[in-house]
Parts: structure tokens; sequence; C-alpha cells
């Protein structure tokens, strides 16, 4: 079936995790994605170390196909005339254009809003930078542990009180990934108006913006209540012991999500073999049960601890009440519910290694897109050009100069 990008050109002139981002978006939602890098080292995290994963490890580089899976790749060095023409001959053919160059840096190219509406005035360009397009620190570069992690208050909020320092971010890329989704959607908005009305859209987002919207519930809280931030979570006083972690005889946290404390109660009680608690003066209702939360927190640590995480799965799956149990990786991979329903999708390679990519988080119809691998750089630089009705000889040519690769 066709995609609902298919037919949509996007150019992207792009480095590390953003922008990038939207574009695999972009590309799992069927667009054609021209990556535009430089035509001797290309984008810089073909070469970046991540977590202590060296590039190339196991046969190919883990973040660059996370960020480019889909993509075209033309080797053009933008900063030479010739290069820019390139660039300026592809976005008069294009939907798209993104960007996380910064504004001096576009500036000094040539490839900055208006110098692209110039060649192509109904193309949407998207931004995407670490702090917004005006301000202090407009021009001032971010990366995710900066300014989405860190700025926004989430690295504050998800600290407990007593652990020194603030947590780092959960995984590498986990503040871009969020944030190219949201510029990937922002330009589907506007590519629907421009189908309206004709027009062309600037669509910007940040880092900052996408941590900000990201906490805005903490934010918000905490503005309400006139502290710093929202109280730090206690697991032996919450505010419902039905919305909690307990730990079971062989180690693993089940969590518990049941916000209708009340409604669930008695027939949690009942599945695990205590139908008795749920009259218990004690644990009665949830006013009483918050009077004696620690208590009644400590009692179920005890009940959880007499069973394995496989008995006490078949027990939680027998009442109503919502739970789960926390993972690792290596268990989200092999999570049956991602698997049947596409969300993840094994990318094989040249090397023989196969990767299990995450798609596009959205289905549409039902479908979940497959996805292949991201291109050699200057792997469509040939064929692309030949598109723009470039004769062999000015091909020739513009290797010959180092301006294509």
């Amino acid at each position: 079936m066709a995609q609902v990008m298919d037919g949509v050109r996007v150019v992207e002139v792009a480095l590390y995790g953003l922008v990038p981002t939207a574009g695999a978006v972009l590309s799992d939602w069927g667009a054609d994605v021209i990556k535009i890098e430089h035509p001797e080292h290309g984008d810089p995290i073909r070469g970046l170390s991540a977590w202590g994963i060296r590039p190339g490890a196991g046969g190919v580089t883990y973040l660059w196909e996370v960020f480019n899976r889909g993509k075209r790749s033309v080797g053009v060095d933008v900063g030479t005339p010739e290069g820019l023409a390139v660039v300026m001959d592809l976005v008069e053919q294009a939907d798209v254009f993104i960007t996380n160059f910064l504004g001096p840096a576009r500036r000094r190219l040539g490839i900055d809003v208006d110098d692209v509406r110039m060649r192509n005035e109904r193309i949407i360009y998207g931004r995407g930078t670490g702090h917004g397009p005006i301000g202090p620190d407009a021009d001032k570069g971010g990366f995710d542990g900066l300014s989405y992690w860190s700025r926004s208050a989430a690295a504050s909020s998800a600290s407990p009180a007593d652990y020194g320092y603030p947590v780092p971010m959960p995984g590498p890329a986990f503040g871009d990934i969020q944030t190219g989704m949201h510029l990937a959607g922002g330009i589907a908005a506007a590519l629907y108006r421009r189908e309206k009305t004709g027009e062309g859209a600037l669509v910007d987002t940040s880092l900052l913006a996408s941590g900000m919207w990201a906490m805005q519930a903490s934010l918000v809280g905490s503005h309400v209540i006139g502290k710093d931030e929202l109280p730090k979570g206690n697991r032996l006083r919450p505010g419902n012991p039905l919305t909690n972690g307990y730990r079971t005889a062989d180690g693993r946290t089940v969590v518990l999500a049941m916000l209708e404390a009340d409604r669930y109660w008695p027939g949690f009680c009942e599945a695990i073999g205590l139908p008795e608690l749920a009259t218990d003066p004690r644990f009665e209702n949830a006013e009483k049960r918050l009077q004696n939360v620690t208590e009644c927190v400590e009692f179920l640590d005890d009940v959880f601890a007499k069973r394995s995480f496989e008995a006490w799965k078949t027990v939680l799956d027998s009442q109503e009440g919502q739970w789960t149990v926390i993972q690792n990786c290596a268990e989200v991979l092999q999570d049956e519910q991602g698997k049947i329903n596409g969300y993840l999708k094994p990318v094989t390679y040249p090397s023989g290694t196969t990767l299990p990519l995450v798609s596009v988080p959205v289905l549409i119809d039902g479908f979940a897109p497959d996805l292949t691998p991201g291109p050699e750089l200057g792997s469509s630089t040939e064929d692309v050009l030949v598109e723009l009705g470039r004769s062999w000889e000015d091909i020739t040519k513009l290797k010959e100069q180092g301006v294509i690769s």
C-alpha cells in the first residue's frame, strides 16, 4: 500500500540526531529523503562512539542507522558555489527542507529560510535547534543531554534527593529522538495546510521546547504548589499503594498502576489469595490505606516476595487492575506485543548483521512500514544528479573538483 508521504521529497542538511530523526520519520512514512553530506567525512555521527560502542561495532554504526535508515545520501560540499547550486537545484524540486545548522552557519552557507524560499516559495522549511529560533540563546549550540534533559528540569525531577548528582539520560539520543518526532509532526501539519492553501511554512522546534513539553505537568504542578519542583516520590509512602513497585521472589519488579484504587482493591485482594484484606479496617478504602500507607506497602512487599514473577504474572492477569513488569532492553527486543504490532523491524546489512530498529511509533491503517539500511556516504550522488538533469560531463567535473563524492 502507498504510504502517507509517498511522493514527498525532503532535502536534509543536518548532522547528529535531532533533525536526522525527523528525516527518518518522514522516510518511514514513505518520503524520498535526500541527505546532503560533506563528500569526504559525511555526517559526524558516522564516526561517533556512544555509550561505549564504537562505530562499526558488529558490522554497523548503530546510531547512524537509527537516524538515517531509508534515506539517500548525496555527497556535496555545500560550502562551495558549485555545491550550493546542486542543493538549490534539489530545493526547487523539493517539498520539504530540514536543517539543524545554527543561524550564522545557515546564513554563511546560503541555506537560510529566505535563501531557500527564493528558489521555492511553497517549500516547508523545518528547523531544529537547541533553544528556539529567537532570544539570547537562539544561536547557542545544544545537545539533548544539555537542552532537553538538564535545562528542562527533567534531570532534576528524575533524580532521587539523596543521589548526589542529577541522573544522566537513560540512553543515547533520548531527547533527540523525541524532538525529531515533534518536528516531523509539525512538517506533516504544514504539508496539510499547503495542500489546502498552497502556502509554504516555517516549522521550528527545539530540544528545550521538547523537554519542556515532556515536563509540562511537573512545571505547572510546581507552580501551583509554589515549590521548586514536585515532591520526590517515596515508595514507602505513595499516595496509593496500588500505584507502586513491588519486588518478586526472583528479583523482578512488578509495577501496579491502579489509579481507581477502591474499584480495584477487592478484586486485587481476591486474586492474591487474601480476600479478607479487602475489609481489613486498616486498608478497606483509599482513605484508610493512605492513613496506613507504609504499613500497607510493607505488607504487600512481604506478599510479593513470596512468589516468582511467573507466578505473579498469572495472578495479576486474573484481575482487572493495570500492571506491568520493569523490563531491560534485551527483554523489550523480545517483547511479543512490540513484535506483533510491528514496532520492531529487523533490518539486515551486507555484513550479515541484523539490527532490530524501531519503526516510527504511529500505525496508519494498521500499517507499520518495513525499514531499509542507512546509505553509504554519497551512494546516491550520481543518481540524484542525473535526476536533476546534470550531464555525465558535469558530474565528472564536479567530482574532479572535490565538490561531490
